[in-house]
């Protein structure tokens, strides 16, 4: 049984309902337990979890420093291309977007490869849209290839793709990927995406798994927060981690919580999320997982991205530019969304270890 079975089992449950009825006392009883179910995990995602953050955080802390250490992965991502055939009303790439668009060359990917390894930072995202044919898998794997010879991680977040082709790059060196399904409503998902391979849902929703069947080192996951109600989309993004942790124990599962941003077709989202309820979600998942990583990128500002260091994040992006060849020759511009915390590769080591904990450059396996 797939996880889309597992999806079938409860999406139709009315959660505010089942919110309706949470007391702080049983959020209190679940925080004190050491093994929490599917059920404790919803309690902590309910309103009424939101009035018991301080003995959450506590407790996300201590389980955060017992399985990772007091130590924060850094890495930066690169993209390679724009194009895009998706027309996804809520992204800068959408297809129907008037923008310049890019694809590196292989010589300019090695090229942006220096300057950033030249930052000390030895893991690396490569991005694209989703157009196969300006970013092909060969393609994919030959800049990999490139790329490994600065980098000792690089991970993709890129078009989904069958097994074989995950099993390709990885052959080329790709050790981790990042799929996010956006929206796992799945009313809400063939509302956003109007056109392209992006709106067959089921496709990206197994994207995860084929990737850690194909031998990927990390997976992570995650839904766009904005497009839909945060309890429903967190609640079912923690079921999807717990069950490639269960099913692929050698894959390290990760989770990221990123809130649109800006971008061009000036897409409002139909939900505001707070940061509260950014620290709610982050802190839920951490009791309900332990030994999940947590990202958080730079669509975050600085001053929140410092406070959530102690909260049970494990890794950060760094000097971040989502513009394709914006370290090359850009000037700011066409990029996928725009960054909050613009911080240098630098100031962020130092920010890291002004909270005690210490800047990891290279992206190693925990256990």
């Amino acid at each position: 049984m797939g996880f889309y079975e597992i999806y079938s089992e409860f999406k139709d449950n009315d959660f505010n309902r089942v919110f309706r009825d949470m007391t702080v006392q049983q959020v209190e009883k679940v925080i004190g337990e050491n093994t929490i179910n599917e059920t404790g995990f919803l309690t902590l995602l309910s309103p009424a979890a939101g009035e018991m953050l301080e003995p959450m955080a506590q407790k996300a802390h201590h389980l955060t420093v017992r399985n990772f250490g007091r130590v924060i992965s850094l890495y930066t991502p690169m993209y390679l291309s724009d194009f895009c055939t998706n027309e996804c009303v809520y992204c800068g790439f959408n297809t129907i977007n008037p923008m310049r668009r890019r694809t590196l060359t292989v010589a300019e990917v090695e090229r942006e490869g220096r300057i950033i390894a030249g930052t000390g930072l030895r893991h690396l995202l490569i991005l694209t849209g989703e157009a196969p044919r300006q970013a092909s898998l060969e393609y994919l794997a030959e800049c990999t290839g490139r790329l490994r010879k600065y980098f000792s991680s690089v991970s993709i977040e890129v078009y989904p793709m069958e097994t074989a082709g995950y099993q390709v790059l990885v052959a080329a060196g790709v050790d981790g990927m990042t799929v996010y399904q956006e929206v796992y409503d799945p009313v809400i998902y063939d509302r956003l995406h109007i056109k392209g391979p992006k709106k067959n849902y089921r496709f990206r929703l197994d994207a995860p798994e084929r990737a850690c069947q194909s031998g990927m080192r990390t997976v992570n996951l995650g839904a766009l927060l904005g497009l839909a109600d945060w309890r429903s989309e967190v609640f079912t993004l923690g079921l999807h981690a717990k069950y490639l942790q269960d099913e692929y124990p050698d894959t390290e599962i990760s989770v990221s919580f990123p809130r649109i941003r800006p971008a061009a077709g000036q897409f409002r989202p139909a939900v505001t999320v707070t940061d509260r309820e950014l620290v709610q979600m982050i802190l839920a998942i951490r009791l309900f997982l332990p030994r999940v990583g947590i990202t958080i990128s730079t669509r975050e500002t600085s001053e929140l991205r410092d406070n959530l260091i102690r909260l049970g994040v494990t890794k950060m992006s760094a000097g971040s530019c989502t513009e394709v060849g914006g370290r090359l020759d850009g000037d700011g511009h066409d990029g996928q969304f725009e960054i909050s915390d613009t911080r240098s590769i630098a100031e962020m080591k130092a920010a890291i270890y002004k909270h005690g904990y210490q800047p990891v450059s290279k992206d190693w396996l925990i256990i």
